[in-house]
């Protein structure tokens, strides 16, 4: 089975019990830094968090592989005339967004993993702008939850790689096996907000 007919299957399931997609937690209480902007939803599924952001004076740009999913945000976006425009997109073909250097305020990827897509972060998001992550990471708790480790972070593995931006909250949940991070496209001066 490739990967549009899987997820499109796991989204026709979950769209029969789903009343609205919820943001992410985590996402949802750092909103005092989102302000409005230009917003990128990578692997945006069923939308809780391009819906959140629509609602805090975003123009999001939510991108899936699934177009179920992608049909359904769309007619959620309309009926609640949100500025969201869901797009299908492979993400492992990046050249199809057609995205411009330092164009994007905020980015968003939750649980979803491809390393490739780091560089193109670094390159879209403006100068202070915002990025957001969270997936799952090999902790020794979270061995058997079901995940491939090819699908998950390694402990430390984002703030090794965002760690030269102004990092404003950092987690590594081992209970719950997953990692967060929210930072600004910025040189770090102030202190790590960490959990852990």
């Amino acid at each position: 089975m490739d990967q549009r007919t899987k997820w499109n299957s796991k989204y026709k399931e979950r769209l029969i019990q789903l009343e609205e997609p919820l943001p992410n937690v985590r996402l949802a209480n750092l909103s005092p830094y989102l302000n409005g902007g230009s917003a990128l939803d990578l692997a945006c599924g069923l939308g809780g968090n391009s819906l959140f952001l629509a609602r805090l004076n975003f123009q999001v740009q939510a991108i899936d592989l699934s177009d179920v999913a992608v049909s359904y945000l769309q007619e959620i976006a309309a009926k609640q005339n949100l500025a969201i425009n869901p797009r299908l997109c492979d993400l492992t073909k990046l050249t199809n967004l057609n995205l411009n250097k330092s164009s994007i305020s905020l980015i968003v990827i939750t649980y979803y993993l491809d390393r490739t897509l780091f560089p193109f972060v670094k390159s879209i998001l403006k100068e202070n702008g915002y990025f957001f992550m969270e997936t799952f990471y090999t902790s020794p708790i979270s061995e058997n939850q079901g995940v491939s480790n090819h699908y998950k972070l390694q402990p430390g593995e984002l703030l090794a790689e965002f760690g030269d931006w102004k990092v404003l909250f950092y987690e590594e949940n081992e209970q719950e096996g997953r990692q967060t991070i929210f930072c600004q496209n910025q040189r770090k001066s102030a202190p790590i907000e960490s959990e852990k």
